[in-house]
């Protein structure tokens, strides 16, 4: 008797599918050990370039572990903070910043601190601001000038 395995159908003569291949799982580990160092290792660079911050405040830009002081050197004051408290008894504050393109066109910009920390941000783009139309059938205050 023999004792070598019989293939049944043509599964033995198959190829790997093509994710399964080596030269594909190479090029896709590469692909992610790369944005990996990218998203952890570079700004780890860049705080190392610029440890203070100074390039940063003097080219009006913010990052993450900049004090409330070095934010307010680069962008100045917010239009509004808003302070709460964690529950372990961390005060973190929202600031909001409006960037006013027209009339009705605003733009946002708010950042997070966390014991005068900054611990990220982020961007909203144009918004049309609408005026309340009031109802024509109730009367409306009358401006005093």
């Amino acid at each position: 008797m023999s004792t070598e395995p019989v293939p049944i159908g043509d599964h033995a003569a198959e190829e790997p599918s093509f994710i399964r291949r080596r030269p594909v799982r190479i090029i896709i580990y590469s692909g992610l050990a790369v944005f990996f160092l990218l998203m952890v290792v570079w700004p780890l660079i860049t705080q190392l370039r610029d440890p203070d911050f100074q390039k940063h405040i003097e080219q009006h830009r913010v990052m993450v572990g900049m004090s409330k002081q070095q934010v307010l050197q680069a962008w100045g004051g917010p239009q509004t903070i808003n302070t709460s408290f964690t529950k372990d008894g961390l005060r973190r504050e929202e600031w909001i910043f409006e960037d006013w393109e027209s009339a009705a066109v605003v733009k946002h910009r708010y950042l997070y601190f966390e014991e005068g920390v900054l611990i990220g941000g982020w961007y909203e783009g144009p918004g049309e601001r609408r005026v309340a139309e009031m109802p024509p059938d109730k009367p409306h205050p009358k401006l005093s000038r």
